[in-house]
């Protein structure tokens, strides 16, 4: 037996855990028409709750038997036991699985149960930032993460010998737990009145509500049984590879996402022989990758493995989905407010003078804030286009900006002079951005988003990590005229006012463009796509142009500020380009008005490190410590209750006030 294929069986376990993240996300998809980002987050909570239990408190102590609380203003754990069992320690931490599924189906999906799918979205977002965020401040504050904690397997540690290859045994049981889960739900959905239930609510609501079935005990049912399922999968993988992370843990959603929608967000048994195929092509990628000495140096270390899921997703999506949706597929829900912007040139000269007026008075770290703010209000400009004006949800606007960070920085470093690094940066950026928006042509919505992760992930994955980018540092300072431009300087020079000046023109000129784009012709087929392309393309509008040109122009944003990013930090790394930054300015956007350019002006101001962390007292470019969750829990509460965000939630409530 060849070496691939002993590889690839030992994949067997990842792609087990895999098949059963995908199932519970087919589940919650069934039940609330949801297709939660925050699956792996879930069970990477419920993993910690299982390794406290067992041999680790997050607070300190190493007696076990306490309960990791993920709430801030709680304290970091409880005890609940003493020393308790295997057996103890999964019951306990599989019925908080439960109860965390309860609550956030409750709490957050209920009320979005009719919500556009941009909300939908975006609440699942929340809880991700949440869950990822809280868990990363319970490690930090315990000094270690997964290697404090004893990582022990549940499953057997033999090995299974086929001719001359070993495989482990625990691959093939959990293999085999897969499939038993799979054949098992598959026969509770055909045989039994909770399965059939679920089905016929999931292909026709009002008509199950009509027969005396109740679609919100099916949703609550469904969402714990997944939350049960992505428990017990995390704890199986992470005791078998023995390791637990809040933020690579979570991101096994995308393989999930793409083994069910492989499956078409219906079947078992096609989800997890999908799951399973994707778990075994990557594990046998890896031994390619390490053996194939022809691949290009460039090419980082287990890159192929993970853009496998992402090459993956976009066959499902394109293949499965369609030009235009059909006229059945069409609902009526309210969408983001996109308010014609006015007296443009008056709030951006205001507002450019207020921020230069800061740099040139107020000290160095309000200088970084400042600049910070500004770098992060022009990459949400771009969420502001492309999701906000067209309607088409990405979470790759933080890898584009990245691309062109890395791009401008390593040209720089090679002698290139400013500005045509960054308009070479700019330009890959806008490249790779028309070509992640090609299957936007044929797909819309939730699948859009899952297209657009996974492309960051492939890119972080790909790009970031390659050695020819990694720790790029002495990045020489641009000039233009002869006027030093440079960001960095020593004591209190440091965060120089030049820079910030140059960076708040970038923004300012770019505001008003996007500003004119919205009241152009360009603009209102963006819009009209956006509400309804059926009824665009009927008039004559080019759908796919202009979902394109959107993306162009967005990428085009996210690029200039990635450009400024190379310029503005002293050294890049892919620790500064994760995919949590992506889904972060998404959140922050959407919180300040995904569809306003003041949306993207209050995103800027609440980014990490930005003026708000400096407002709060925190270390300025540095994340501060509890800001991405209590963003994770406000982007679930705007998503819920105004879903136009707080800017024009802001202005209706002054019109009220002043007809008062």
């Amino acid at each position: 037996m060849s070496d691939y294929l002993q590889q690839s069986l030992t994949g067997l376990g990842s792609g087990a855990v895999i098949a059963v993240l995908a199932i519970g996300i087919v589940l919650t998809f069934r039940a609330s028409n949801v297709i939660n980002l925050a699956h792996g987050a879930m069970g990477m909570y419920t993993a910690y709750v299982y390794f406290g239990l067992r041999n680790f408190d997050l607070a300190g102590a190493d007696r076990g038997g306490d309960l990791v609380l993920p709430i801030i203003g709680l304290p970091t754990s409880v005890h609940v036991v003493d020393r308790p069992t295997v057996v103890t320690a999964l019951v306990i931490a599989l019925g908080v699985a439960a109860i965390l599924g309860f609550v956030v189906y409750g709490l957050v999906f209920r009320p979005l149960r009719s919500a556009p799918p941009l909300a939908r979205i975006v609440a699942s977002l929340g809880v991700f930032l949440y869950l990822q965020s809280v868990m990363q401040l319970r490690v930090t504050a315990a000094g270690g993460g997964a290697a404090a904690l004893q990582l022990t397997s549940l499953l057997p540690d033999g090995v299974v010998h086929l001719g001359d290859s070993a495989i482990p045994t625990a691959s093939f049981v959990l293999a085999a737990l897969a499939v038993a889960v799979a054949v098992g739900l598959g026969l509770v959905f055909r045989l039994t009145r909770f399965g059939l239930a679920t089905r016929a609510a999931a292909e026709h609501e009002k008509g199950a509500v009509l027969t005396g079935l109740s679609p919100d005990r099916l949703g609550y049912l469904n969402w714990v049984i997944a939350s049960v399922l992505a428990g017990a999968a995390v704890i199986a993988i992470a005791g078998m590879s023995s390791k637990l992370d809040p933020i690579d843990t979570s991101l096994l959603v995308v393989p999930a996402l793409a083994a069910a929608l492989l499956g078409g967000l219906n079947g078992f048994a096609a989800t997890t022989v999908a799951g399973l195929a994707i778990g075994m092509s990557q594990s046998g990628l890896s031994t390619f990758q390490a053996r194939a000495h022809w691949l290009p140096d460039f090419l980082p270390k287990g890159g192929l493995r993970e853009s496998l899921p992402v090459i993956l997703i976009l066959i499902a999506i394109t293949i499965r989905g369609s030009h235009l949706p059909t006229r059945e597929s069409i609902v009526e829900t309210r969408l983001p407010a996109s308010p014609t912007p006015r007296h443009v040139f008056a709030w951006a000269g205001v507002l450019t003078a207020a921020a230069a007026v800061g740099l040139l008075t107020l000290d160095a770290q309000w200088r970084l804030a400042i600049v910070v703010s500004t770098i992060a209000t022009l990459i949400a400009l771009s969420s502001v286009v492309l999701t906000g004006y067209v309607g088409q949800i990405s979470l790759a606007q933080y890898a584009f900006a990245g691309l062109a960070a890395f791009i401008t920085a390593r040209l720089a470093v090679n002698g290139m002079a400013f500005p045509w690094a960054p308009i070479l940066g700019v330009t890959a950026a806008v490249g790779v951005g028309v070509l992640v928006g090609i299957p936007a042509v044929r797909v819309r919505g939730m699948a859009l988003a899952i297209a657009t992760l996974g492309a960051a992930v492939a890119i972080e994955a790909l790009v970031f990590s390659a050695p020819t980018f990694n720790g790029i540092s002495g990045v020489p300072r641009p000039r233009i005229f002869g006027i030093d431009l440079g960001f960095l300087s020593t004591g209190a020079d440091n965060f120089r006012a030049a820079f910030g000046l140059f960076a708040l023109l970038v923004l300012a000129v770019s505001m008003v463009a996007v500003a004119n784009l919205r009241r152009s012709p360009s603009g209102l087929r963006w819009l009209a796509v956006r509400s309804n392309e059926r009824a665009a393309a009927a008039v004559g509008i080019d759908v796919s142009s202009t979902k394109l040109l959107a993306f162009a122009v967005s990428s085009l944003l996210a690029g200039l500020g990635g450009s400024l990013l190379a310029y503005e930090l002293p050294a890049l790394s892919p620790q500064q380009f994760l995919v949590i930054g992506a889904l972060a300015i998404l959140a922050l956007t959407y919180l300040g008005g995904i569809a306003t350019l003041s949306g993207a002006l209050l995103a800027g101001v609440m980014a990490s490190g930005g003026i708000v962390t400096r407002l709060q007292g925190g270390a300025t470019g540095d994340a501060s410590s509890y800001q991405f969750a209590i963003s994770g829990l406000v982007l679930i509460v705007v998503a819920i209750l105004s879903p136009d965000g707080i800017s024009l939630a802001a202005r209706r409530g002054f019109a009220r006030w002043r007809r008062a």
